[in-house]
């Protein structure tokens, strides 16, 4: 379980599918950052996804994580959008006591967002995103919403698109800072939506 507050930014390694089509794929991020001790088997949100760590290494300042994705994984999520060296937003799984500064989220992508438009609002950035029909029956005004892993508060909802605004904080400590128009994001529903909308069909 996340929170979707970003606490690391990591950088891609490497990408290579294994015989069984699944995904390998390796992150460095600044050892100096990590504030936690990392076990082999813990789970690591990247973008989002929740990944479990299978194998790192510190090579200099940096230490790299290894993780495997399965081809349901990379077809349900944006994975087959990255690239070497682009950043990659991580967070580590909730503790007991942390504080919950976002929302809860699974690390569960429900699918993916486009990018529509970029505008600026004073200092903060507004990002509009268009969503498939099923998704967008989760996405409500004012609700809560999970984008390459990051809490965010929906702001206007149309029957297609929805928008959210970044402030400075979180536009320059995410990926959002290189995101364009275009590109596609990680989408994770509030669990609380996916359960009343489960509800109401009986």
């Amino acid at each position: 379980m996340f929170t979707g507050i970003i606490t690391n930014l990591g950088k891609v390694e490497a990408l290579n599918f294994n015989a069984k089509k699944d995904l390998l794929l390796k992150i460095s991020t600044e050892k100096n950052r990590i504030k936690r001790p990392l076990a082999i088997g813990c789970s690591i949100a990247c973008n989002g996804i929740c990944l479990t760590l299978i194998e790192k290494k510190i090579i200099g300042k940096k230490i790299i994580f290894s993780f495997q994705a399965s081809d349901e994984t990379y077809k349900k999520t944006n994975l087959k959008n990255w690239k070497i060296s682009q950043l990659v937003n991580l967070e580590f799984s909730l503790r007991v006591g942390d504080e919950l500064g976002g929302h809860l989220v699974s690390g569960h992508v429900d699918g993916i967002a486009k990018i529509t438009a970029i505008k600026p609002i004073k200092n903060s950035h507004q990002f509009i995103f268009s969503a498939e029909k099923k998704l967008m029956t989760f996405v409500a005004e004012k609700g809560s919403i999970t984008l390459d892993g990051v809490s965010l508060t929906v702001n206007e909802v149309t029957k297609n698109s929805f928008t959210v605004n970044i402030i400075p904080h979180t536009f320059s400590n995410t990926n959002f800072q290189n995101l364009k128009i275009g590109d596609f994001v990680n989408l994770e529903i509030d669990a609380i939506a996916r359960y009343v909308e489960k509800m109401n069909r009986f």
